[in-house]
């Protein structure tokens, strides 16, 4: 799986999660960026993240992602594997 087919797929669960279609992700989009992306909300992110790709991340990881990208490339290192 690719970068732009992750990006797309993660498009997708954010739009689903936050309940706004018109959300369009970046690999450098930050939680600054979206209105409806706080604390609470990323919980709900990260557990269909981890749910639609089939994987479970660190807490030091999720802490560690800046942006989209981040999050990007962490996705694709575990699905490579």
């Amino acid at each position: 799986m690719d970068s732009n087919q992750i990006l797309s797929e993660l498009n997708t669960i954010f739009k689903d999660v936050l309940d706004n279609n018109k959300i369009q992700l970046t690999t450098a989009t930050t939680a600054k960026d979206i209105e409806e992306w706080d604390s609470l909300s990323n919980i709900h992110l990260v557990i269909e993240i981890e749910r639609h790709f089939k994987l479970k991340f660190t807490t030091s990881e999720i802490q560690s992602w800046k942006n989209i990208g981040e999050l990007v490339n962490s996705i694709e290192k575990k699905t490579s594997k």
